[in-house]
């Protein structure tokens, strides 16, 4: 019989969705919280909420030759990201991920940057980019994920792209499922050049291409944050807030996408990809 509610998940009305193990009211529970975190606010609505005025006022205020010093920050970042994610990150660590840790470190890089502005963003954004990687690599190995493995570590740094929507993208691109079918070629064309190469051609086309990727998506919210940071308001314990209003987002998004994943572990990505769509 078929719970209240759940009529999906039973074989008998959508024979799409029987896998190798049914799915069960636990495992939309847990499809539904994924979709809450993945769908929450946007990054720009939560700091917005915070100081009290658009973000568009904090980008107002920045000087015209911001974008292409962001975006340049942006992009050595995910350089650093990637190859953080591919040398350094511990597989074999276990246990819940340390969520309020990571928060307390990013709060304390963001205090930096909010004391000494714009200015301050090429040190600040690659060691809070640093902070967030290593809480999304936390959760990931919290969700099942082997770190042993290159795609698993590529998977942490997509969470960096999958966290770039922004209110004013079509929501055609950018709905979290369209969003991975986007990056997906990217993803495993490095993992393919990486599984022959490893980092010894880090300037690879293939790694080029996926940094892009990735730091076209990242710098939407990298812009919002700088944008907060430059209200005058916000000064240091500003900016920790903010910070930690940025690592909280990333949290977020990774928790969703690796819950999906797991999920999808369990039941193939097109009968989770259709139930999420329902829920």
């Amino acid at each position: 019989m078929c719970a209240a509610g759940v009529t999906l998940a039973c074989s008998d009305r959508a024979p799409g969705l029987r896998t190798a193990r049914s799915v069960n009211e636990s495992d939309i529970a847990q499809l539904r919280t994924a979709k809450g975190l993945l769908e929450r606010p946007s990054l720009a609505a939560r700091i917005s909420s915070f100081v009290g005025a658009p973000i568009e006022k904090g980008l107002e205020m920045l000087p015209e030759r911001w974008k292409p010093a962001v975006d340049d920050t942006v992009r050595k970042s995910i350089e650093m990201s990637l190859a953080l994610a591919l040398r350094t990150l511990d597989a074999e660590r276990a246990g819940t991920a340390s969520d309020r840790l990571h928060k307390l470190a990013a709060g304390a890089s963001g205090a930096f940057g909010g004391a000494f502005g714009l200015p301050a963003l090429a040190f600040e954004l690659p060691l809070s980019t640093t902070i967030i990687m290593r809480s999304i690599a936390d959760i990931a190995r919290s969700e099942g994920e082997d770190l042993a493995g290159t795609e698993a570590r590529l998977q942490c740094v997509q969470v960096l792209a999958l966290g770039g929507a922004s209110e004013h993208d079509d929501a055609a691109e950018t709905g979290y499922f369209a969003a991975r079918a986007a990056m997906a070629k990217a993803v495993s064309e490095a993992a393919a050049h990486l599984a022959r190469h490893g980092l010894t051609q880090q300037g690879a086309p293939a790694l080029v291409r996926l940094v892009a990727q990735v730091a076209s998506r990242f710098s939407i919210v990298v812009s919002e944050k700088t944008a907060a940071q430059a209200v005058p308001i916000v000064g240091a314990l500003g900016g920790a807030l903010v910070n930690t209003l940025f690592i909280d987002h990333f949290q977020d998004v990774g928790r969703g996408h690796f819950i999906v994943r797991r999920l999808e572990r369990l039941h193939g990505r097109e009968p989770v990809q259709r139930l999420y769509e329902t829920l």
